[in-house]
């Protein structure tokens, strides 16, 4: 006759139990006459005597209190041991009654943060002989969290972010050490660095606002003071008469018999009488109600007087 399988208990249709489907039970193993020594019994070294403080997030003179090596699913879980190498029932009364001390304020310094309605303590005490308490945070508003299988959800669900870890465990710390002893977790360090995306657009920016810089100096190039040796190299290369070349006055030696003039070629400016350029005349409207323009006198004017017929000259000259 086939052994029919037991029934599932009714812990299973929980819904708080982390899993669904179809389950079945596992054959239960026959008992051993020794059971294996635990950590620190027998032959077996104990982690928690040869720890050193630094892995713990904080000490004290009889107490430590240290985390997983890394983030996991629930906001916290922490582990308080004794420095001394004791069980629970090995407990002096001095001991015994700070453990009860050190219970509540490590469950209220965990039930300080953001995001925990509740925190779990459990002893279980079967992988070592050293006395260790776990804390367990339940996150806030999470019901189906509640209950026995709290530890089992902590390795379901993805794990915390590390700088979130980090950051409740330097609180709790913080918290112990307001009574005593000396906090080893830090917070984590801010990340100055703006996310690549932001980086780019202010990178964008940047070259844009040069950009406009550049251009709006070459627009202001006439009214900022050159350098000799710039403007040497300005003459050097660009040919006569362009319209880059720099602004120079008007000079003229009247006493001069060649009549040589240096003109500027800006517009308005009278041109190079050898060349037949004439000054620019203004526009003068008809009627006699609009006043007249003054029109510059040729005998008084040095550029005109020098660039003359030659025989004016002659005539003045006689």
């Amino acid at each position: 006759m086939p052994d029919t399988p037991p029934a599932l208990p009714d812990f299973t249709q929980w819904p708080s139990f982390p899993f669904e489907g179809d389950l079945r039970i596992k054959p239960l193993d026959d008992p051993v006459p020794v059971e294996p020594p635990r950590k620190g019994e027998g032959y077996r070294e104990c982690t928690a005597c040869n720890a050193p403080d630094e892995t713990y997030i904080w000490v004290g003179e009889r107490w430590r209190v240290r985390a997983m090596d890394r983030p996991t699913g629930l906001p916290m879980v922490l582990i308080l041991e004794s420095r001394s190498h004791l069980d629970l029932g090995d407990l002096p009364n001095l001991l015994a009654a700070e453990l009860g001390v050190m219970t509540v304020r490590l469950e209220r310094a965990i039930r300080s943060l953001d995001g925990v309605a509740r925190v779990h303590v459990n002893r279980w005490g079967d992988g070592s002989a050293h006395l260790h308490m776990w804390f367990l945070a339940r996150p806030y508003g999470r019901l189906q969290l509640r209950g026995t299988f709290l530890s089992l959800w902590d390795s379901i669900l993805p794990p915390i972010s590390e700088s979130q870890w980090r950051e409740n465990l330097a609180m709790v710390a913080a918290w112990l050490a307001e009574f005593g002893g000396r906090p080893l977790a830090e917070p984590p360090r801010i990340q100055w660095q703006a996310p690549s995306s932001l980086a780019e657009s202010v990178g964008r920016e940047v070259v844009d606002v040069d950009v406009e810089e550049a251009v709006s100096v070459i627009e202001s190039e006439q009214e900022t003071p050159v350098a000799e040796d710039e403007v040497a190299a300005d003459e050097s290369t660009e040919p006569s008469g362009s319209a880059d070349e720099p602004r120079v006055t008007t000079t003229t030696d009247e006493s001069a018999p060649t009549g040589d003039t240096t003109t500027s070629n800006e517009p308005g400016a009278p041109g190079d009488a050898q060349n037949g350029d004439e000054p620019a005349q203004p526009h003068v409207r008809d009627g006699d109600d609009q006043p007249q323009p003054a029109v510059p006198d040729d005998d008084n004017d040095p550029a005109t007087a020098a660039a003359g017929k030659p025989d004016e000259r002659r005539s003045r000259a006689g």
